[in-house]
C-alpha cells in the first residue's frame, strides 16, 4: 500500500508534532515545521532502518508512522545539539 502525498503530510505532521512533544520543542514549531520535521524524519528513519536490514517498503501505515517518529526524534536531537 502506497501512501499518497496527503498521506505523507498527515503522517509526517503527526509524527513531527509527537516528536516535538517528546523533545520539548513544540512551542518553537508550528504546523508547517512539524510537517517538515515528520517528512524529513521519515526519510531519515527509512534510511536508517534500511541500513540495518529492515524491510520498510511493505510496512503499512502504522510502521510508516513509527519510522517517521523515529527519524523525527533523531532529527530534532541533532538540531538541538547544533543549536547549543
Amino acid at each position: 500500500m502506497s501512501l499518497g502525498f496527503f498521506g505523507w503530510i498527515i503522517i509526517g505532521g503527526l509524527a513531527g508534532w509527537i516528536a516535538s512533544k517528546i523533545k520539548g520543542t513544540d512551542e518553537q514549531q508550528g504546523l508547517f515545521l512539524n510537517i517538515v520535521v515528520g517528512v524529513i524524519g521519515g526519510q531519515i528513519g527509512g534510511w536508517l532502518l534500511k541500513a540495518v536490514g529492515v524491510d520498510v517498503a511493505g510496512g503499512g501505515v502504522f510502521f510508516s508512522f513509527l519510522t517517521c517518529l523515529l527519524g523525527a526524534v533523531i532529527l530534532l536531537t541533532i538540531v538541538n545539539k547544533l543549536r547549543n
